[in-house]
């Protein structure tokens, strides 16, 4: 667990990253901020936009780089990752397979008009079984990487231990850790490569979109309107739970149906009871090592499908 952080919506327009790693590491002896751009993949250099935003000294711990360098020289390992991120592919189609029939189960349950005392217990069945399922693929995706790890060891092949050391370095005179948002499943994947968690230790953390995503119990894709795919939430995998008792959504008013009471009221309930936080653009989460609080406008949804203040 973290002991403090701070998770932010997307900064592109409304940067907000400076404001809250001064709250959390005032400066004072010029040491620089670390941060992960990882997310960002081959444009992971791409920071001095960050670095011009921060007004103080910036180390960019270059994760995607050293996991590169990582593959060319141990291409036994690129191999055996590319063969985990197929069959993770894989379960994800045939999870999304199943779960098509029980949202839309459910869904139809919540918009019925009835008798209520007919109608809520298989609400709360139908909701139970999604529940389920989300939770078995949770535990499926969780054995792919014990036997992935259990197999080729990762951690302790020498490629791995030499990057790690010298990430070690870095965090270790760094004040507080940034982490960007881009690619959720790189970002995470990568992470838990050089075990970043460890490293971070008691030092503050902000995280913002896919950057926050990672560092919960749970990360759910999502989309009301895609271009492709699904429009169901689907859960990918554990995240990091290195924070407790949220789901977040980045760009959610862009990307999801708030105002549809049904539709948000069936997206508070299946996660519960882990609250739903809109992560839009200037929303502020802080997190002091025991609980949540929020500045005025960063909203949550309710289990009736409303949305409402999280601090209230």
């Amino acid at each position: 667990m973290l002991a403090r952080a701070i998770l932010l919506g997307p900064q592109r327009h409304v940067p907000m990253v400076k404001p809250a790693v001064d709250f959390l590491a005032p400066p004072h002896d010029g040491a620089p901020i670390a941060v992960v751009t990882a997310g960002w993949e081959e444009r992971e250099a791409e920071d001095q936009e960050f670095k011009d935003h921060m007004q103080r000294p910036v180390q960019n711990l270059e994760i995607w780089r050293r996991v590169e360098q990582i593959f060319e020289r141990d291409p036994e390992l690129l191999t055996a990752m590319r063969t985990r991120h197929d069959t993770l592919r894989k379960v994800q189609e045939l999870y999304r397979l199943r779960l098509v029939g029980l949202m839309d189960a459910a869904r139809a349950l919540l918009r019925r008009i009835g008798d209520s005392a007919l109608l809520e217990p298989e609400r709360q069945g139908a909701l139970e079984m999604v529940q389920k399922l989300d939770r078995d693929h949770v535990a499926r995706v969780a054995a792919i990487h014990e036997e992935f790890e259990a197999r080729w060891h990762p951690a302790d092949r020498r490629e791995v231990i030499a990057q790690r050391q010298q990430i070690a370095a870095l965090v270790e005179v760094a004040p507080c850790v940034c982490i960007a948002g881009g690619h959720v499943a790189v970002l995470l994947h990568r992470l838990r490569l050089f075990d970043l968690l460890a490293l971070i230790g008691r030092r503050p953390v902000v995280a913002w979109s896919a950057g926050a995503m990672i560092l919960l119990p749970r990360i759910v894709l999502f989309h009301d309107d895609p271009p492709q795919g699904s429009a169901d939430p689907e859960v990918m995998e554990a995240g990091l739970a290195a924070l407790p008792g949220l789901v977040v959504f980045p760009h959610a008013r862009r990307r999801l149906k708030v105002h549809d009471q049904r539709n948000a009221q069936l997206m508070a309930r299946r996660f519960e009871p882990d609250v739903c936080a809109l992560l839009d653009e200037g929303s502020r989460l802080d997190f002091d090592g025991t609980r949540w609080s929020a500045p005025a406008g960063t909203l949550k949804l309710t289990d009736a499908g409303r949305l409402q203040e999280v601090g209230a």
